[in-house]
């Protein structure tokens, strides 16, 4: 990221040494956000790239280094200081607080000096004795703001959105103007102004000299009050639900030019890995602002222009790779073979063969021992990756995705692909007219019959739906920010549904059109630690006739999840299906749900893996969720031991 603010400990305002009419803003992100020790931490932001670091005090309390030698330390590590924080509590009801308050501001403007920042966070008070006149607040932070300048020190006024009297960043504002200060500015924190359903459009009615920093947070939407959300889920943009492109540009817009600095308190991030947790940051930052400056044209240009090329568009599914050791792969030809895939190509110059049924193709992949079957890849067409892999390989570069460097045999398809963090490969495969391109690397082979030797009966699949992958349990948030940022992707809301074991987390994304869905999924810690089937990753197969494809499957001897009789006779007291229908659902173990647009009919194969199984369904009339409602069933099938 380029920069465009101020040099360490300068104390210039907010705006200088930006280049006039730009919207570039240094990087920083606070030490709450990361585990770990402070110099941990402080090794961790320098390696993903930031500019700068706002110090949280509680770290440097447990720090045994001093701030003048940490200031030295951030020095070297090519960062600056940003913000020391927080402040609390610099008004009061009781003049005796407040003095004790002026002596504490005096000592921690003296720590922020040593630190090398001039820039202190004061937050407005939550407690009992906050002051409630205006005239009166505005008073005691203009006297704040005096003992801050006797140091040479700015004060960044922030209002907690469950502040006592000030919550309101508007409110905040006022009271700043009126406290009338050279010292005492705003702090515009986007999880304070969106976490209340405030609208951030006034932002460009406070002075831009008047606004000292920003902090930027994403979250969920959950129902519940604003400061346990606070303390427990706030995540980095793009891994949470609320509108930032708006708030980033409503704050570039208003003429801020200091640095965009990540706050986010969050008790999975502050229990992994720093280092991957700062990379996340970083391309939380970067994906932001690409979108921001491509989505809103209108703003200041960017100083330089985006480094990001296009996020490629994704067309539709090439094919979905399941990894399986040699040992352990007759299951999964036996299931493809049951779901009507024939055996079609054999790769040039590995154990790879090429499984398929009309559009839909699956890649086996025998390289490895030891592996119990599961995704390992996907494959993913697209219209043409503008530029081809450089410009893959640029992107995913910038945002600080790993990038495959894959063997290629002579005459073999160069297919760019990157690494999800979770280890899934992401391949793009260009569409070649006249079957070329990645297809070609495969020779034919003679289809095979059911392992009975009886023809194999046709099964109606029309390609993939989508592909479930299961996540660890601290890398939901950052595999939903990979698909978003890296493949362009967009998020739907998480849906939280119970299993037999315990709360089932899945968020999807999907292309522009629908055509490419990925599902990310937590399962159950409990069913993990007993060793209980998972069975989280899944391919999804669509068809225009779920009923007959599970007749079919049945009849090449494949295995259908079983559904309970009181799951159907919940159907036809919830729905009051045609008792025939009902009678064929049963049946053949298809599940069936039902949305304001349309229809789902569904079923699920065994499980060959802890890590797989199969899926099939078919949409009506533009039915566009998942079956949620049946995924506790279903989970108590795959939990229960084999009949």
């Amino acid at each position: 990221m380029g920069i465009a603010g101020t040099a360490p400990g300068t104390g210039a305002v907010a705006g200088v040494g930006a280049p006039a009419g730009t919207h570039e803003l240094r990087t920083s992100i606070a030490t709450v956000c990361l585990a770990g020790a402070l110099e941990e931490k402080l090794r961790a932001v320098a390696a993903a790239g930031f500019d700068a670091v706002e110090v949280f005090e509680p770290d440097l309390l447990a720090s045994p280094e001093r701030p003048a030698a940490l200031r030295r330390r951030v020095e070297d590590l090519g960062l600056s200081v940003s913000l020391f924080q927080p402040f609390r509590d610099v008004d009061d009801v009781d003049p005796a607080a407040v003095a004790r308050s002026a002596h504490r501001l005096h000592r921690k403007c003296e720590v922020a000096l040593e630190l090398g920042t001039d820039l202190v966070l004061v937050c407005s008070a939550v407690h009992p004795g906050a002051v409630r006149d205006d005239a009166l607040l505005a008073e005691q932070l203009h006297a704040a703001a005096e003992v801050a300048a006797s140091h040479g020190v700015r004060l960044a006024y922030e209002a907690l959105a469950w502040g006592a009297h000030v919550s309101d960043y508007r409110h905040a504002a006022r009271l700043v103007a009126a406290a009338d200060h050279p010292s005492l500015g705003n702090c515009l924190d986007s999880f304070h102004v969106l976490s209340r359903g405030d609208d951030p459009a006034d932002i460009a009615s406070i002075p831009a000299e008047q606004v000292f920093f920003y902090q930027i947070a994403d979250a969920p939407r959950l129902s519940m009050d604003v400061l346990p959300l606070s303390r427990h889920h706030r995540c980095f943009p793009g891994q949470g639900e609320f509108d930032l492109e708006r708030f980033h540009a409503a704050v570039v817009g208003s003429g801020y030019r200091g640095p965009v600095s990540l706050e986010v308190f969050n008790d999975l991030a502050r229990q992994a890995d720093p280092t991957a947790t700062a990379v996340d940051a970083m391309r939380s930052l970067r994906h932001l602002r690409d979108r921001t400056f491509r989505h809103r044209p209108g703003l200041p240009p960017a100083s330089p222009p985006p480094s990001l090329p296009r996020p490629p568009t994704v067309r539709t599914w090439a094919f979905t790779e399941v990894s399986s050791s040699p040992g352990t792969s007759g299951p999964v030809t036996e299931l493809l073979t049951q779901l009507g895939f024939s055996c079609t190509g054999q790769h040039r110059s590995g154990p790879l063969q090429l499984w398929s049924n009309g559009d839909a193709r699956v890649v086996l992949n025998q390289r490895h021992d030891d592996v119990r079957a599961r995704i390992s890849a996907l494959g993913l067409a697209t219209g043409g990756v503008s530029g081809g892999a450089r410009a893959l390989h640029e992107r995913a570069r910038t945002l600080l995705a790993p990038v495959v460097d894959r063997a290629v045999g002579p005459g073999e398809a160069e297919i760019p692909s990157v690494l999800a963090p979770d280890g899934t490969w992401v391949q793009f495969c260009d569409d070649v007219p006249g079957g070329g391109g990645w297809l070609a690397d495969f020779t034919p082979c003679s289809p095979a019959g059911s392992p009975e030797g009886d023809p194999v009966r046709a099964v109606p699949l029309d390609g993939v739906d989508h592909v479930a992958l299961p996540q660890p349990f601290a890398g939901f948030e950052a595999a939903t920010l990979f698909l978003a940022s890296v493949l362009g992707l967009e998020a739907d809301p998480v849906s939280v549904v119970p299993g037999p074991a315990g709360l089932v987390r899945t968020r999807t994304l999907g292309s522009p059109g629908g055509r490419v869905r990925i599902a990310l999924t937590v399962a159950p810690t409990a069913s993990m630690l007993r060793g209980r089937p998972a069975a989280a990753g899944h391919v999804a197969f669509a068809t225009a006739d779920a009923l007959a494809a599970a007749r079919a499957f049945r009849g090449n001897g494949g295995a259908v999840l079983p559904v309970p009789d009181n799951y159907y006779d919940d159907l036809e007291a919830r729905y009051g299906l045609e008792e025939e229908f009902l009678g064929q659902l049963r049946e053949n173990h298809v599940m069936y749900d039902r949305d304001a647009d349309g229809e789902l009919l569904h079923f699920c194969t065994r499980s060959v893996s802890r890590e797989l199984f199969v899926e099939v369904l078919q949409r009506i009339d533009g039915y566009r969720g998942y079956g949620a409602a049946n995924v506790p069933v279903r989970l108590a099938a795959q939990g229960a031991p084999p009949a």
